[in-house]
């Protein structure tokens, strides 16, 4: 199955409406920037996302997913914090993006059950605060928790440094963040990366995340947009 697309053809995959699209990254280390430039360049409007944070738009340009959020392409989202984007917690306090905001922690663990299919975990995390509104708790050993429900998308979009032709990556430091529990969360998973690889020239005691959960890839050398 030959799993190689262009960037333009994986923007077209992802849709706005009641469709999600999942997001990697912590500003734009391990983010698929290169997916999401053709995204904000097609301008597919109304999009919901999930991720943990809204890019970055600091340095006198947009990247990651401040391209999307400075289009005004995001109408709602599920972040832990808006980043290093004035522009989108701008936005967000005018009620133009829907925010609806998760610890980072909570977002990880709720992406990780998602894509392992367990029905949610029990955590600390939340209680008492606006977290806690319309969510089922439990005392267990006289503490209580806050019972928080898996998280998965029609569409993953993520970012690894290396890989071979059916998806098998390796992530390089900190980037690799928790792509591959997206990667595991999503209906239609797509992979960028800098450097392909044939299958076989990564050690499969090297493989970080398993192609089995990637189906299409995006070959993009890291450069900034």
């Amino acid at each position: 199955m030959d799993k190689i697309i262009t960037a333009e053809q994986a923007a077209a995959m992802v849709e706005g409406g009641d469709r999600t699209v999942m997001i990697a990254g912590f500003g734009t280390t391990g983010t698929p920037n290169h997916i999401l430039k053709s995204l904000a360049d097609l301008g597919t409007n109304d999009l919901s996302i999930i991720a943990g944070d809204f890019g970055q738009n600091n340095r006198g340009f947009r990247q990651g997913i401040a391209l999307l959020v400075g289009n005004g392409q995001v109408s709602r989202a599920q972040i832990s914090f808006t980043g290093v984007n004035p522009e989108a917690a701008a936005k967000a306090a005018a009620g133009e993006i829907d925010v609806t905001f998760i610890p980072l922690g909570t977002l990880v663990e709720r992406i990780r059950c998602g894509g392992y299919g367990i029905g949610g975990f029990y955590t600390r995390t939340g209680v008492g605060t606006l977290v806690a509104e319309g969510k089922e708790s439990k005392v267990i050993d006289g503490v209580e928790y806050l019972l928080e429900k898996p998280l998965r998308a029609d569409v993953g979009l993520v970012k690894a440094y290396k890989a071979d032709k059916f998806g098998n990556a390796v992530f390089r430091y900190t980037a690799r963040g928790y792509n591959e529990f997206i990667a595991m969360a999503c209906d239609n998973t797509i992979l960028e990366v800098e450097e392909l690889v044939e299958v076989g020239d990564i050690q499969p005691d090297e493989v970080q995340l398993p192609g089995i959960f990637v189906n299409h890839i995006v070959v993009g050398k890291e450069a900034v947009l």
